[in-house]
């Protein structure tokens, strides 16, 4: 029999051959609650360094892998929506149609005049809502902090119901409608939660007020409108990419390129304003001109969006978060917002064409439908997980 031998020394004991190293429990607990350092060979693994020539970029590697995904998914999509119609076409008359030695007429015409703008309209419209929501999700430090809940949706729904109620606008007239009560809903906002700066929660808070007084605004001029001018209103605010035009996506498409391009040159006010203004500032940011900058920008994104489809709802508030728990990641995914925004309405889209084929639903039901389904489960997560 193996003989312990009991040392006694400065008030507690140690037996050999135990391990214990003579430490009482609570000195055990303590010394097994101490965070540990990350290994560098785990961050090693996480991270990976793109070099080209001289210059070189960190990243990601999970949020590099779901990004491939998203995109890989996006295109199976696309495909698809190309493929499957009242009309159906093979793969091979879509390639053929791509270039220009279609014999089925008719073929060619469904793939590049009818669908292929709807789903290139799907893919801007998409990442623009996406952008859009994690640029205000970041400003306001709220996860609810996007267009759809701050009221700009409704402010750019309530200039293009102008002028379809008031004027029976043209197309065009819409839009820039749209746009014009987008930016205008915006600078009311941001105006009415200035007090010496525009905290996060104020422009939350003064968004939601304005957003139902506009909501309210727009259910009054449906009533009072001619029904014909009421018809055309209902089914815009629906939000529909049907119909949609290689002139109107072109203009679109040139007008987000140059906003996406904005947004990346705020990246780091967007990283630094969140921690507060007098963090933003000693880190040499301009605050307050940061923050008109991205709220332009964001604005503007859901106002070209909107003008291309008309309100397309929760997408600006799911992308981001949906990103963010996917790749695990706690920064400004503009990107991956981009990609998700994309890829839902892309999805949502060919949803809302083939669920009740012949007839076909707008692609804002669809969205609507779904973020409803994602908030509520969300909730439900966020209630159980306090619980436990």
């Amino acid at each position: 029999m193996k003989q312990r031998r009991e040392i006694r020394g400065t008030g507690h004991r140690m037996r050999q051959g135990d391990g214990s190293l003579g430490l009482r429990p609570a000195e055990k607990s303590k010394q097994r609650d101490e965070p540990r350092e990350p290994s560098p060979w785990l961050i090693v693994q996480r991270h990976g360094v793109l070099r080209l020539g001289s210059a070189s970029v960190r990243f990601e590697r999970r949020g590099l892998a779901v990004y491939v995904l998203l995109v890989a998914a996006s295109l199976a999509v696309a495909t698809a929506s190309l493929l499957i119609g009242d009309y159906g076409i093979s793969l091979d008359q879509v390639f053929a149609s791509f270039a220009g030695t279609a014999t089925d007429r008719l073929a060619a015409f469904f793939v590049v005049d009818v669908r292929l703008p709807r789903i290139v309209a799907g893919v801007l419209v998409g990442a623009a809502l996406g952008v859009s929501g994690a640029i205000f999700q970041t400003l306001s430090g709220n996860p609810l902090g996007s267009p759809d809940i701050i009221g700009f949706t409704k402010g750019a729904a309530s200039g293009a119901l102008v002028v379809i109620v008031l004027f029976a606008g043209s197309t065009l007239a819409i839009s820039l409608g749209a746009i014009a009560g987008g930016l205008l809903t915006a600078a009311v906002v941001y105006g009415l939660s200035w007090h010496g700066g525009a905290p996060g929660y104020r422009l939350v808070l003064v968004g939601i007020g304005i957003g139902a007084t506009l909501g309210a605004l727009n259910a009054l001029l449906i009533v009072k409108a001619p029904l014909a001018n009421a018809e055309m209103a209902v089914h815009w605010l629906a939000g529909s990419l049907n119909a949609t035009m290689w002139h109107e996506v072109a203009l679109t498409g040139c007008v987000l390129i140059v906003l996406v391009a904005i947004a990346a040159t705020q990246y780091r006010s967007l990283s630094v304003l969140p921690y507060g203004d007098d963090v933003a500032t000693g880190l040499g940011v301009r605050t307050e001109r940061g923050r008109l900058i991205c709220m332009f920008t964001g604005v503007m994104l859901m106002a070209m969006a909107t003008a291309l489809a008309g309100p397309v709802s929760f997408v600006a508030l799911v992308a981001p978060h949906l990103v963010k728990r996917i790749t695990r990641t706690s920064g400004i995914a503009l990107v991956g917002a981009a990609l998700m925004g994309a890829f839902l309405v892309l999805a949502s889209d060919l949803i809302a064409r083939r669920i009740f084929a012949p007839s076909e639903l707008a692609v804002g039901v669809v969205t609507g439908s779904l973020g409803g389904i994602y908030l509520i489960a969300l909730l439900a997560f966020e209630w159980r997980r306090r619980r436990a």
